[in-house]
């Protein structure tokens, strides 16, 4: 029950939603869904919370207007579901919402309400926007993704049990992230002092065996890839915590884009704003200068692609990074050079080699913004 007891604030608001349409149609109105537009026009940088965020744009749909009936129907079919998943203190994939809703229109009705997932994805994050929730709060998960080991402590109360987990006794599989990190789920304690993203799970499963979070003391953390909402959101709570986070990834576009979906957030979730990004984050590597510093990864490395040119291309037109003299210069040398670096490429001197090099960066204080 305590569960459920932390649901009732999303509850409340899907009730409130609910209370809003029948009161319209009991005046003879149309019911509306109202929701902020979330069209890249609509998307800004804002220096000064230093993420992405939407616009004041909003757009309105309505039962009766036929280009929105099936639209707004669906819409409110997502709400009233979720409602019942808070209800019964039950959770959902997306996917699985999806099959819940696909034939719900009733026996009589040969018709699907929903054909594809893609259909009712953006609705989710329609409803997200309008009640400010995250569709964690409404009982609804993605898949986990993201790895941590370190002197963390969590207590994790999910199905009516409480689960004590220390991140420092994991073993080499460490703790994965669950796509939900704020309901049911608190610090314990937390006994380091900084957080160490590490893009590759190779990596970080190199440094989890040298115990380089116990050595350095801090926590190690890797979002396998992009960052999942739920790494993301673990990562915002830790740098709230007032430990610094520092940011490890390929040189290439993709690796650095990772980085800065954690420190702006990204154009997809921008209406999550603050909740998911770390402006205070600062990137360690690897960089273009890398090359200069040590010579044997200049036998490493790896031609770039059209596709990964394209991409930097595309970053420098991005505002919020193009401000960054030093983000130019990295992002110019690349598309110059049509070169990049995996930071794999650090084991070709010796295994521990990674973590010398993250030892000299820091204590050099070798980092971009």
């Amino acid at each position: 029950m305590a569960a459920a007891t932390e649901r009732k604030p999303a509850l409340g608001k899907l009730e409130s939603l609910g209370a809003k349409m029948v009161g319209e149609v009991e005046r003879g109105d149309s019911p509306t869904f109202d929701t902020a537009l979330r069209s890249k026009s609509n998307i800004l940088y804002d220096e000064a919370i230093g993420c992405l965020r939407l616009g004041p744009n909003t757009e309105s749909r309505t039962f009766v207007n036929v280009a929105q009936a099936k639209k707004f129907m669906q819409t409110v079919a997502v709400a009233s579901r979720c409602k019942k998943f808070l209800e019964e203190d039950a959770h959902a994939s997306i996917r699985g919402l999806f099959y819940q809703l696909k034939y719900s229109l009733g026996e009589e009705f040969d018709e699907e309400l929903f054909s594809e997932q893609e259909e009712s994805n953006p609705l989710i994050e329609d409803l997200e926007v309008a009640l400010k929730l995250k569709r964690e709060d409404l009982n609804l998960n993605t898949d986990r993704k993201g790895v941590v080991a370190g002197s963390m402590v969590l207590m994790d109360k999910f199905g009516g049990e409480k689960t004590e987990i220390d991140c420092a006794k994991q073993g080499r599989s460490g703790w994965m992230v669950p796509s939900d990190v704020d309901n049911g789920m608190d610090f314990v304690s937390v006994d380091a002092d900084w957080v160490l993203v590490v893009e590759k799970d190779a990596l970080w499963q190199r440094l989890n065996e040298d115990k380089f979070w116990k050595k350095e003391n801090c926590i190690l953390v890797t979002p396998k890839g992009q960052a999942s909402r739920g790494c993301r959101r673990l990562i915002r709570k830790l740098a709230n915590r007032k430990l610094p986070v520092i940011v490890f990834t390929d040189n290439d576009a993709w690796g650095w884009y990772i980085y800065w979906a954690i420190k702006t957030g990204s154009i997809n979730l921008a209406y999550l704003a603050n909740d998911i990004a770390t402006p205070e984050a600062r990137f360690i590597g690897m960089t273009m200068q890398d090359l200069k510093d040590y010579d044997f990864l200049n036998k490493l490395t790896i031609k770039a692609k059209d596709v990964d040119v394209k991409r930097a291309e595309e970053m420098l037109a991005y505002p919020w990074i193009a401000r960054h003299k030093e983000w130019v210069v990295e992002l110019k040398a690349v598309i110059k050079s049509r070169r990049k670096i995996e930071q794999d490429a650090l084991q070709g001197q010796r295994l521990s080699f990674v973590g010398e090099y993250l030892r000299e960066k820091m204590g050099k204080k070798k980092f971009l913004p």
